[in-house]
């Protein structure tokens, strides 16, 4: 049977499994988007963990947040990072537009593990997954942010790397066949004849343009949002905040991340 805990928010009271680490407002959220059963992957749980490292890590550095709080912070998102905790971003991935469920769910996983390190119980709110684990940022940059690294990550490491495989693949069929003859079908019918190596050289030809127009997004998708805060203002955020994190996030990645 399972056990639950009373946790409290600006909302009221929710029932959350005892065991878990989210909270509130993530609990929630699962009972607001019984949508698709569908959920975030790795790649996007992987990059919110190192937002929030590298907030709580630059907002120390900054003065503004306890050091022993952040160090705590640090450690409980490397292990969201690491994958850790997979298990309890439980929110369903069609939910409101900003995301801010998801971006809640990651606060309060690291808000509730980094209280357990500092020795507290979870939802004691020892550590705060507003004011502490999103200090200085908004679901309004993060999950875009969050977006923009997952994605140039994969392409990255991923998916220009299968595109020149598939390309090379290609390429060599070409050779192969080059003296192979076959007809050509337009219109349903058969045409001119072609050499099969021709063909495939076509293939790997759109394969390369394919591989140009992913390379072509890289630069934009480097720019980051995080430090923008919920209208793009930098509002509530400290002028030095965006560059030391994201800077962070550069160095952690070795992607070209930039403000």
């Amino acid at each position: 049977m399972t056990e639950y805990r009373i946790e409290r928010d600006s909302m009221g009271e929710m029932r959350v499994p005892a065991n878990a680490y989210y909270g509130a407002q993530t609990a929630r959220a699962v009972e607001n988007f019984p949508i698709s059963g569908l959920r975030f992957p790795r790649e996007f749980i992987r990059s919110l963990g190192m937002i929030k490292k590298a907030a709580a890590e630059t907002n120390a550095e900054l003065g503004l947040l306890d050091p022993r709080v952040a160090e705590a912070i640090a450690t409980a998102a490397q292990e969201v990072i690491d994958g850790r905790w997979d298990d309890q971003f439980v929110v369903d991935i069609f939910q409101t537009g900003s995301g801010t469920s998801t971006n809640m769910n990651a606060n309060e996983v690291i808000a509730n593990r980094a209280t357990e390190i500092l020795g507290g119980e979870r939802g004691s709110k020892l550590v705060h997954p507003n004011d502490h684990v999103n200090m200085g940022q908004s679901s309004n940059d993060v999950i875009p942010t969050a977006i923009r690294m997952a994605a140039l990550e994969s392409i990255e490491r991923r998916l220009i790397p299968a595109l020149q495989k598939l390309e090379a693949a290609l390429a060599a069929k070409a050779k192969e066949f080059d003296r192979i003859i076959k007809i050509g079908r337009t219109h349903l019918m058969d045409a001119t004849p072609i050499r099969l190596g021709q063909e495939f050289g076509g293939y790997a030809s759109m394969v390369a343009h394919g591989i140009r127009r992913v390379q072509s997004v890289r630069e934009h998708l480097a720019e980051l949002p995080l430090g923008g805060t919920a209208v793009g203002t930098g509002i509530n955020t400290h002028p030095e905040f965006a560059r030391r994190a994201i800077a962070r996030l550069a160095a952690w990645t070795g992607l070209p991340f930039r403000e």
